[in-house]
């Protein structure tokens, strides 16, 4: 059989890699190869179908601080606020839209709801119902086909932690378990090691890896690729195997402890949270090398990121006070004008967002990244989050959406209805509408100058 015809075998429509593991049979994505594409590297040499456009939302909580955090200048000569310095590398991916708010139209602000409420679903509810966010008609238009329709994640441990909700199943809870995303996305079924049901012998995920199964076909396919789609092969399975590295010591079964006794159930379960930012910050990069991979290969085109629940129950090592309690009671610094811990915290999560977006940059498609083919839409519960409010929203968008979105610019809009921006993002993803939202956070009109 000609080297060809083995290629267009190996690389259907799934291109996956089939294997077995444990018995059960398994699949394993791959990257979109240089092969794959056209001389510009910008469509399916096969069809001449344009790469698909992914979509993201990152939810980080309690805004970033009091109006310090605005940049003076508008358009793309503008300096980045203390808040966002972690982001100073890819300020020309990304766009920084301010002074947007949510209107009540004489509801009442439930904190940490409402404003998220109105932005995400262009509606504020008096009966509290969040029914159909935006992000849902972005994954109804682009993800058909694909094998998981969204994807939602948390680091808080709380699946809870979650603004993506469909008109017809209300809240898709989220992922709290970067090995159980893993399993979920590469290997066989399987129950959660911390169940006290756990039975699966550990030592047989660790020999016998999702890359173990797939060996004979992943050579084949290595011998037949050119240079440069063997390197990103090789890279891909690297960066796989290290997250599998990472992930083995979840499924060594601890020692036991002498002293330890079983409790008695309690009378309402306990979610298992992190307190450590430091912890979150882990677990966090490991969802996002995972939803990387899900995107790239095809698995989904849609995925929903919650850093935290709003009220953010993370901490500092050695201080038993969280963020959103330093919120409440810290006292905004004379000098600079914030509150100094709670910037502590915005900064983090800053980092946070800049991590995940380089793990998108960091893979190639084509001409482009996958970062520059995606558009992450980063919001929060609130603008200034000593008062709690909703007006002046900062809301980040990075990535230009296969070049459908103008980037690099602060984009300010005081007192216009922050829904502008998810009309505008929903139109740059290729929604047919020409408005959206109820009431008073009903808009029109997109914002024009960062459509391409």
């Amino acid at each position: 059989m000609a080297a060809t015809s083995v290629l267009e075998r190996m690389l259907n429509r799934r291109r996956v890699l089939k294997g077995m593991m444990a018995g059960s049979a398994i699949t394993v994505g791959l990257p979109t190869f240089d092969c794959l594409l056209n001389d510009n590297g910008n469509a399916y040499a096969a069809t001449g179908a344009p790469l698909q456009p992914r979509f993201a939302t990152w939810f980080w909580a309690l805004g970033l601080g009091e109006a310090d955090w605005r940049p003076k200048d508008a358009g793309t000569n503008y300096e980045l606020p203390i808040q966002l310095q972690a982001l100073k590398p890819i300020q020309k991916k990304m766009n920084l839209f301010s002074g947007g708010q949510v209107f009540l139209d004489g509801q009442s602000n439930s904190t940490h709801y409402t404003g998220v409420q109105g932005m995400m679903t262009g509606k504020v509810s008096s009966t509290g119902g969040y029914f159909g966010s935006f992000d849902t008609v972005i994954t109804d238009l682009i993800a058909q086909g694909t094998r998981f329709r969204s994807i939602e994640c948390t680091a808080s441990g709380d699946p809870k932690a979650t603004w993506s909700s469909r008109l017809d199943t209300g809240l898709q809870p989220s992922e709290v378990s970067p090995l159980a995303l893993y399993t979920r996305i590469f290997g066989p079924e399987y129950k959660d090691p911390n169940a006290a049901e756990f039975t699966p012998d550990p030592d047989v995920m660790v020999r016998h890896s999702v890359l173990s199964a797939v060996k004979d076909e992943r050579e084949e396919l290595m011998r037949l690729l050119g240079a440069s789609d063997r390197a990103k092969l090789d890279n891909y399975f690297t960066s796989l195997r290290t997250l599998e590295q990472k992930l083995a010591f979840q499924l060594q079964k601890p020692e036991p402890l002498a002293a330890c006794t079983k409790p008695g159930v309690p009378e309402k379960e306990k979610e298992q949270a992190l307190t450590l930012a430091t912890d979150a910050m882990e677990r966090h990069n490991q969802f996002a090398v995972l939803l990387a991979h899900a995107l790239a290969c095809g698995q989904t085109r849609s995925v929903n990121y919650a850093m935290t629940v709003g009220m953010s129950g993370l901490r500092m090592e050695g201080d038993p006070t969280n963020h959103h309690t330093y919120t409440h009671e810290e006292p905004i610094d004379p000098v600079l004008g914030y509150q100094v811990k709670s910037a502590w915290f915005q900064s983090l999560y800053m980092k946070a967002l800049y991590d995940f977006a380089m793990t998108m940059d960091n893979i190639q498609e084509g001409d482009r990244t996958l970062l520059d083919r995606m558009v992450i839409f980063a919001y929060t519960d609130h603008g200034a989050p000593r008062l709690h409010s909703i007006r002046n929203y900062p809301v980040i968008t990075i990535g230009s959406g296969n070049g459908r979105m103008k980037t690099g610019m602060h984009i300010p809009k005081s007192g216009d209805a922050v829904t502008r921006v998810g009309l505008t993002v929903q139109q740059a993803m290729g929604v047919p509408i020409s408005e959206w939202g109820f009431g008073s956070n009903r808009v029109t009109s997109s914002i024009s100058e960062v459509l391409a």
